[in-house]
């Protein structure tokens, strides 16, 4: 079986509830079934693998964003050829943001984003913050936990994750939660949310061992701690 190349993205400045987690949950996954992996940490000025497999990168604050924006803008080319060669990607609120076309703070800086998703996000004083969960067409539910300012809007390249309630989600309105192109995700729940979504998690794998050529039949693991998680945090109140 080939080598799963995890690739983290800014780990140290992009960490927030627990964002790591998700990096540290595909690799179990994969290591619990006896399959190689190697993770490999991204930070300002390092170079991208050019053999990654799935990248990875969380949240952080808007001043955290703004420290790494030239860094990341920098590497739109290359990430964009890896979305559109189709690289694995799933990024959580700042990174998911930074995947867009830009992130306008509430004082109305313009932070530039890569394009690999066709969203734009403004940021406002007032947050959405709670437990929440969407359920999706391809891996089932995904878990998490948003705490964001941002309000994304997504354009015609990208379509939502899923559905949510009113009053959270992408911006509280429409009624959608992250945003999906090819093999690239990006969505508001941390927690870290693969570690409440079993099957998503396997989800991004498969996608990873197609792409390389590998129908990979993983093997069943006992979830029943992490549905147990799912279940619980999903009947808490926000």
């Amino acid at each position: 079986m080939i080598t799963l190349q995890l690739v983290h993205l800014y780990p140290r400045e992009m960490n927030i509830y627990g964002d790591t987690g998700n990096v540290l949950v595909l690799r179990k996954r994969l290591q619990w079934r006896g399959l190689p992996v190697q993770v490999t940490p991204v930070s300002v000025g390092d170079p991208l693998p050019t053999d990654a497999d799935i990248l990875l990168g969380g949240g952080g604050q808007d001043a955290a964003q703004g420290e790494i924006g030239v860094d990341f803008a920098a590497r739109g080319p290359e990430l964009r050829a890896m979305a559109d060669d189709g690289m694995v990607m799933f990024a959580i609120c700042g990174s998911y943001q930074m995947l867009g076309h830009e992130f306008v703070t509430q004082e109305g800086r313009h932070i530039a984003g890569v394009g690999v998703l066709d969203v734009v996000t403004h940021g406002q004083s007032v947050r959405l913050i709670g437990n929440n969960h969407v359920d999706t067409p391809e891996a089932g539910r995904l878990v998490g936990y948003e705490n964001h300012s941002g309000l994304t809007t997504l354009g015609a390249g990208a379509r939502p994750l899923g559905t949510t309630q009113t009053g959270r989600g992408n911006n509280g309105q429409d009624g959608t939660e992250g945003a999906v192109r090819d093999n690239v995700i990006g969505t508001y729940l941390h927690g870290p949310a693969l570690a409440k979504s079993p099957r998503f998690a396997d989800d991004l794998l498969r996608r990873a061992y197609l792409r390389r050529g590998v129908d990979a039949a993983l093997d069943p693991l006992d979830d029943a701690l992490p549905d147990l998680a799912a279940r619980t945090a999903v009947g808490r109140p926000r």
